[in-house]
């Protein structure tokens, strides 16, 4: 189900949620979060063409080290307009083809016992 943000970060800010409770995306099911992907899309077109906004921000936190203070599964769907003074998630610079080549063999060495 989808309903508004009622802190929004702008105007039409939306969260999207399944019905049954899982706590983060490591505990939803494939399959549910397939729902809420569904529906995240139809959010986002019927708030495109409702609001007209310049892009569209989709959001979720799985942990309190990833800012999770709502402890039930939800993404975010946040209109966006050029100048609307909301800041990025973060700010990043260019990794190193080593430090990539490093979290790769990590990543993949864990995807053989899965």
């Amino acid at each position: 189900m989808a309903f508004l943000d009622i802190a929004p970060a702008n105007p039409g800010h939306s969260l999207v949620v399944p019905r049954g409770h899982a706590r983060n995306l490591w505990e939803i099911s494939e399959e549910t979060h397939g729902h809420v992907a569904r529906m995240v899309h139809r959010v986002a077109a019927l708030l495109r063409a409702a609001l007209a906004p310049d892009g569209i921000n989709v959001n979720h936190s799985t942990g309190e080290a990833a800012g999770q203070d709502v402890f039930h599964y939800h993404s975010h769907v946040i209109p966006r307009w050029r100048g609307d003074a909301l800041r990025p998630m973060w700010s990043a610079s260019r990794a190193s083809t080593q430090a990539l080549e490093g979290v790769w063999a990590r990543v993949t060495a864990g995807r053989r016992t899965m």
